[in-house]
């Protein structure tokens, strides 16, 4: 064991009936690292679980894709049929990973429950996310591969071929989450993006439903558009781009006329809350009293996309399920949105609860 380690385990030797946030205050570490610790621990045989086995209460729980992103830029003029000389960029990615880790740094209390293979991908997704998300509720597979997504790009930064390999996700199906059932009943917030199966986006809606939890789907794309439930009763909060809603309501959305009627069926089709992100354009949200469009925050030196959407769905929601409101934490999510184009990083490494709110006050 570790200097850390030893820690921990001296504390549940001393006391084994403390909770985990009662030991993450003692030893001065986040909740999610210690979570972490000890489901390491356990595995190893050093402890041999809690004195009572408690679900822990009023924590965001992410359900859905967490994958190893790679993006080779080719040097010179792409050759095909040959080795082309290229660099290569790392990162950990997942919508549902994305929205854990952004919600966690900005103080909340978050696990994430996916399916990942055991391998080198796996474990660098726990190692880059653990200091701000609980791997608790995670599935090892070991005859899986861990999701992922490479691309090629040419010397002008134009993609000429893309790799994904999800095929994991298929196996995150109802029987893996009634295995957290406890958890899932106990959760202050349950997210799920569309990489889970329709039947698990179902399953995870009705449980929701059934215990008034929020409930929010963040879909991924507009191919996975088909894993969404027939309806929206029980979701709290829809949160989906032009693109999604269109491939969703089978209509073509064209000016904010158009927009405006979408968001009003979404809402008649169930959602308590429908948010509508036209990237540039906005925002138009809203619910059964009213609908209201939000000016995207006017950002300058662009450096990457990637992450702006999660970012805007995560700040959106600490300030939801912090009791801002509804204006206000549309506000926070375009701030973080804005923010999150400015920087080369999918979740930026220095955001926090008073770092958003000062480039809130900028």
């Amino acid at each position: 064991m570790n200097e850390k380690e030893k820690l921990v385990f001296q504390l549940i030797k001393k006391n084994p009936y403390l909770s985990q946030q009662e030991m993450s205050q003692q030893l001065g570490m986040s909740r999610p690292a210690l979570a972490n610790m000890i489901s390491s621990l356990i595995k190893r045989g050093e402890i041999i679980g809690r004195a009572y086995v408690l679900p822990e209460k009023n924590q965001i729980v992410a359900i859905g894709g967490a994958n190893v992103d790679r993006k080779f830029s080719i040097e010179k003029d792409v050759q095909l049929g040959t080795s082309n000389p290229a660099t290569v960029g790392e990162s950990v990615g997942g919508v549902a990973r994305n929205i854990a880790e952004n919600l966690g740094r900005l103080g909340n209390q978050v696990s994430l429950l996916t399916t990942l293979g055991d391998d080198h991908d796996g474990e660098l997704l726990k190692k880059s996310s653990e200091a701000f998300v609980s791997f608790e509720l995670v599935e090892k597979l070991q005859d899986e591969k861990t999701g992922s997504y490479t691309a090629v790009l040419d010397n002008n930064g134009e993609l000429v071929v893309a790799m994904a390999n999800m095929s994991i996700y298929k196996k995150l199906l109802p029987t893996v989450l009634e295995k957290h059932e406890a958890t899932l009943q106990n959760a202050s917030c349950i997210i799920i993006d569309l990489n889970c199966p329709a039947e698990t986006v179902q399953y995870t809606k009705d449980l929701a439903r059934q215990r008034n939890i929020p409930f929010v789907i963040v879909p991924v794309s507009s191919p996975k558009m088909n894993h969404m439930p027939d309806n929206l009763v029980g979701v709290s909060y829809f949160i989906c781009n032009r693109d999604e809603a269109e491939t969703y309501l089978q209509v073509k959305l064209e000016n904010m006329e158009h927009y405006e009627a979408a968001v009003r069926q979404l809402i008649q089709m169930g959602a308590k809350s429908v948010i509508l992100t036209l990237g540039k354009n906005g925002v138009l949200a809203g619910n059964k009293e009213k609908i209201q469009y939000f000016k995207a925050v006017k950002t300058t030196d662009i450096v990457d996309v990637t992450g702006a959407g999660d970012a805007f769905v995560s700040a959106f929601l600490h300030g939801v399920i912090n009791e801002e409101d509804f204006d206000v934490a549309i506000q926070l999510g375009l701030v973080s949105a804005s923010k999150t184009l400015q920087s080369e990083k999918t979740v930026r490494p220095d955001l926090t609860n008073e770092a958003l709110n000062q480039w809130r006050e900028l």
